[in-house]
């Protein structure tokens, strides 16, 4: 289902032009999900690592065709190495799973340590002013979706609750998946931080703001997609 939702797009290429194209670098991409963007790196010449916790997603990675040109860890930020990549992404809003600002400030500080000097880290979270999920409910998120074994399913999201925190808000929300002999439910709760809360959490973790963006195409925060565009670096 994650694959046929999530084609490459625009906010894929957008972290590519992020990476230094100039020169073959280690990256890390924390939160790989199904590899579809690391193997895209890997194939401009760098020396890739897919990290994750979900060992379904790794094995749909190691399925990929290139797959062998990333080193895949099952695991989460504790496993980055010290000092070792020029870049690290975290894409697809993973930033949004940490919901307390503990596990935020953790995987901050774990991403520093595994950058080297200058080194470059870039993600995205959605903005919680463009009240994103306010569109997440049956009438408007019912679609049919081909899946990779070429089944129909209806995919429909509804949101359970909506809870204030900090100057941004935690949704928890129900993914239905409706196979043809079969209905599957999954629930999550994803942060939404604000710009300022964003920029605060990443002075904390020792990083200097580069830029932030509200779109793909680098539009200013507000006059996008709703999206907050992260990039920065370690001094």
């Amino acid at each position: 289902m994650y694959d046929a939702e999530c084609p490459w797009s625009t906010d894929d290429d957008f972290f590519l032009r992020a990476i230094d194209q100039s020169r073959a670098s280690r990256v890390v991409d924390l939160g790989c999900g199904t590899g579809r963007l690391a193997i895209g790196i890997a194939a401009l010449g760098h020396t890739v690592t897919g990290i994750d916790p979900a060992p379904a997603m790794l094995d749909a990675a190691r399925a990929r065709p290139d797959a062998d040109r990333v080193e895949w860890i099952l695991g989460t930020s504790e496993m980055l190495s010290t000092s070792g990549y020029e870049t690290a992404v975290m894409t697809s809003h993973v930033a949004q799973n940490f919901v307390s600002d503990d596990s935020w400030n953790r995987v901050l500080v774990d991403l520093h340590r595994s950058l080297r000097p200058a080194g470059i880290l870039a993600f995205d979270s959605r903005d919680p002013v463009a009240r994103k999920w306010d569109s997440w409910n049956p009438a408007d998120s019912r679609r049919s979706v081909k899946t990779v074994r070429a089944q129909t399913v209806i995919h429909w999201t509804e949101v359970d609750a909506v809870v204030q925190m900090g100057e941004g808000t935690t949704v928890t929300f129900t993914h239905h998946y409706e196979f043809p002999d079969t209905e599957l439910l999954s629930t999550s709760t994803l942060r939404f931080r604000s710009a300022a809360e964003i920029r605060d959490s990443l002075s904390l973790a020792g990083f200097t703001i580069v830029d932030v963006f509200g779109g793909w195409n680098h539009e200013p925060v507000g006059e996008g997609e709703g999206e907050l565009l992260v990039l920065a670096r370690v001094d």
